[in-house]
């Protein structure tokens, strides 16, 4: 994600449930950051971390990605690293972060998607597992299809290729 952040070069980035901020070290340091998290305790590492890593153009918010606080088109990149799965509406999701996101901005979605053959199956055995706790195995590829961004890349970021970095240009309307 970073090598990708930093061909982009965006001067604004929104970090969409940025945890504990283990990524905010990866940005470019002209980058002005914005992380939101709906965790307050994750908030609080995470300025922990900013404090090691002398984050002075981080902005971190406690906020709900599915409505988000924050004025419409005003980043040039959002990235969202592993929280399609565990948000209760990943549509919501994806709208607030395409409003948010300038016209023709880059939005980079790190994300467990589903698996097929084998991968599918064992995702439906743990699947009421998965669900208890949270996380949705159910998330397609295909889901991020739409006519307001396209699909620019897709790359496997690990061995198994469940996990996946896409990264998407939100088309004008």
């Amino acid at each position: 994600m970073a090598k990708w952040i930093e061909q982009i070069s965006p001067k604004s980035l929104l970090e969409v449930g940025v945890g504990t901020g283990l990524a905010l070290s990866l940005y470019p340091e002209k980058t002005t950051v914005v992380g939101i998290d709906i965790s307050f305790d994750m908030l609080t590492r995470a300025k922990a971390q900013l404090r090691e890593t002398s984050g002075e153009q981080v902005k971190l918010i406690l906020a709900d990605a599915e409505n988000l606080p924050l004025p419409d088109n005003h980043f040039d990149c959002v990235t969202a690293p592993y929280v399609l799965s565990v948000t209760p509406d990943p549509s919501a999701l994806m709208h607030e972060m395409r409003r948010v996101c300038k016209p023709n901005g880059k939005i980079i979605i790190v994300n467990h998607f589903k698996g097929a053959g084998i991968w599918s199956f064992a995702e439906q055995v743990v699947s009421p597992l998965s669900n208890y706790i949270g996380f949705q195995s159910n998330f397609s590829i295909e889901n991020l299809d739409s006519k307001h961004w396209e699909i620019e890349k897709i790359q496997n970021v690990n061995l198994l290729s469940l996990s996946k970095l896409v990264l998407l240009n939100n088309a004008t309307s």
